[in-house]
Order: structure tokens, then sequence, then C-alpha cells
């Protein structure tokens, strides 16, 4: 018998992070969800809930999303802990996905992920501060790196 709090969960962090990763894929290559849904004869429904990491992506419906996004399957990957480390109490990584998540969820957000690569990198910091500052936290001395 399946519970209130069953199907009430959250997504799984590693879910929600493969589907970031098809989302920004995705964009990047300007494909709209119909069009990527369209090429794995899929819904767009069900590329919305793979992004949103509501639904876990299968290993053969991953594979086609990397042929189909020409890319390789590690690069929906990147960025989560080792899973070799992942279980050790003494690491303290701190769970990035679930912020690039939110971030790219938003269009303002999938932009300036986009951009910000392309700015130089001494304009990258001021970029950075100014963000600190606008979110309300203290500027870090602009000498470290």
């Amino acid at each position: 018998m399946t519970s209130v709090h069953d199907t009430e969960r959250a997504p799984n962090m590693v879910d929600l992070h493969v589907g970031m990763r098809i989302r920004l894929r995705r964009k990047a290559m300007g494909l709209s969800q119909d069009k990527l849904a369209e090429a794995l004869g899929l819904t767009f429904q069900q590329v919305q809930k793979y992004e949103r990491g509501l639904n876990r992506v299968s290993a053969s419906k991953l594979y086609d999303i990397a042929r189909t996004l020409r890319t390789a399957i590690p690069y929906f990957f990147e960025g989560l802990a080792s899973p070799e480390t992942a279980h050790r109490s003494d690491v303290s990584e701190p769970d990035s996905a679930e912020f690039l998540y939110d971030l790219v969820m938003t269009p303002e957000g999938l932009e300036l992920a986009a951009l910000f690569p392309r700015i130089e990198r001494k304009h990258r910091r001021l970029v950075l501060e100014m963000a600190r500052v606008l979110a309300g936290e203290s500027p870090v001395d602009a000498n470290v790196d």
C-alpha cells in the first residue's frame, strides 16, 4: 500500500542533477522540449518531468538522450560528488545539485549561467560581487582567488 508520504517525496538529488544537465544541454543546443520529446518518442510532459527530476531517467533513455543531445553519458553526472566519497561523513562538500537546479529552472538563471563563461575573467569577479551585494551577502576580499 502506498502512503501519502510516498507520493509526496522530494525528488532524489541525483535525478535533479541529471535533469538539470539535460535541460542545460537541450537549451545550449537550442532545442525545445517538444523537439527533444519528438526525437526521443516521448511527450514534452515526460521531458519536463525528467528535467525537473520528478521522473527518473532509465539507463537506456539516458543513452538515447545523450545520443540526441550529442554528448557523452558522463556529462549528465558532472559536478556530482564521487560515489566513493558521497557516503563518508567526513566529506563536507556542499550539495550543489539543488542550488544549480534552482538556478537553471528560471529563465534568468539559465541565461546568466549561459553568459557567465563568456565574460572575461577579470569582469567575473565584478559580476559576482554585484550578485553578493544584491543578495545581501557581505563582500569578499577581491584579492582572494
